[in-house]
C-alpha cells in the first residue's frame, strides 16, 4: 500500500527513472500538463519558479497527459514544443492518464490526499511540502505566479 510521495517513480521523457523519493526533503509541484492547451502558455511561468527557486529545494515535475485530447502526437514531439517554445528545464515524464481506469498512480495518490475528485483540465497543479504533505491543490486556470507566496512559505519551511 502506498503511503507517501516518495513511494512513486515516473519514467522521464529520455527513458531514465524519475524516483520521487530522490526528492524528499524538496518541495514538489506535480502538474499534468498538455502542449497543445490554451494553458500551455503556463510553462513559462512555470520555468520561471523553477528557474528562481530550485536552489532553495523547489523541485516541478511535468506529467503531460492526453487525457483531454490537447497533447502532441508524442513524447518526443512535446518535449521539443516545450523546450523550444517555453525553455523547459524541470523534469517532464512520458504521457499519463490522469483519470479514469488506466490513471497514474501518483495521480490517483494526489487526488485522494488532496480531496476534490477527478482532475478536471490540464495544468492542475499540487504543492507538495518538504515533508511529502499536499500543501494544496490548484486550478488549472491559476497561474504559476499566483501561488509564488505558497511555494517560497514552503521552502521556508525547514
Amino acid at each position: 500500500m502506498t503511503t507517501s510521495i516518495y513511494d512513486f517513480k515516473e519514467t522521464e521523457m529520455s527513458g531514465a527513472t524519475l524516483d520521487l523519493a530522490d526528492y524528499r526533503g524538496k518541495v514538489l509541484l506535480v502538474v499534468n500538463t498538455a502542449s497543445n492547451c490554451g494553458l500551455a502558455p503556463q510553462f513559462k511561468g512555470l520555468e520561471t519558479l523553477y528557474q528562481k527557486y530550485r536552489e532553495e529545494g523547489l523541485v516541478i515535475i511535468g506529467l503531460p497527459s492526453n487525457q483531454f485530447h490537447q497533447e502532441k502526437a508524442d513524447d518526443t514531439a512535446t518535449q521539443d514544443y516545450c523546450q523550444r517554445h517555453y525553455g523547459v528545464t524541470f523534469p517532464m515524464t512520458k504521457r499519463v492518464l490522469v483519470n479514469g481506469d488506466g490513471a497514474d498512480q501518483l495521480f490517483t495518490y494526489l487526488k485522494q490526499t488532496a480531496g476534490h475528485g477527478r482532475i478536471k483540465w490540464n495544468f492542475t497543479k499540487f504543492l507538495i511540502g518538504r515533508d511529502g504533505q499536499v500543501l494544496n491543490r490548484f486550478a488549472p486556470t491559476t497561474r504559476p505566479v499566483a501561488f509564488e507566496t505558497e511555494i517560497r512559505d514552503a521552502l521556508a519551511d525547514r
